[in-house]
């Protein structure tokens, strides 16, 4: 299978965002715990991930910044905060399962290789 993009400023943009969106452990694992459920409230990500509360908070102001997630606060006392994935968040799921299948393929070959 051939598959080839013409690069241009728009797809440049694309993989930048994308690379950043990769570029540490926390953010994919945080959208895909959204895209199995959603929305969660802070400790519930926070326990499912195991990931400290400066991390998770690092990682989910900068998901809110480019618009993946959204933060709900309600008026309650205490505050409520629940996380959820935007539209645009929700179209990653595709993106993680193509990386997941090739990320497959691709340990395949290197064991194969090591033999």
């Amino acid at each position: 299978m051939t598959f080839s993009v013409e690069m241009n400023d728009d797809i440049a943009e694309i993989l930048v965002t994308l690379n950043e969106l990769h570029r540490n452990k926390w953010r994919p694992e945080i959208v895909n715990t959204l895209l199995e459920e959603s929305p969660l409230r802070f400790n519930e990500l926070q326990r499912r991930l195991d990931v400290s509360q400066k991390v998770l908070t690092e990682n989910l102001k900068w998901l809110e910044s480019k618009e993946i997630i959204t933060r709900q606060v309600f008026p309650e006392i205490p505050p409520r905060v629940e996380y959820s994935l935007t539209e645009i968040g929700m179209e990653l799921q595709p993106v993680h399962e193509a990386m997941r299948v090739w990320a497959d393929e691709y340990i395949k070959i290197q064991k194969k290789s090591q033999e």
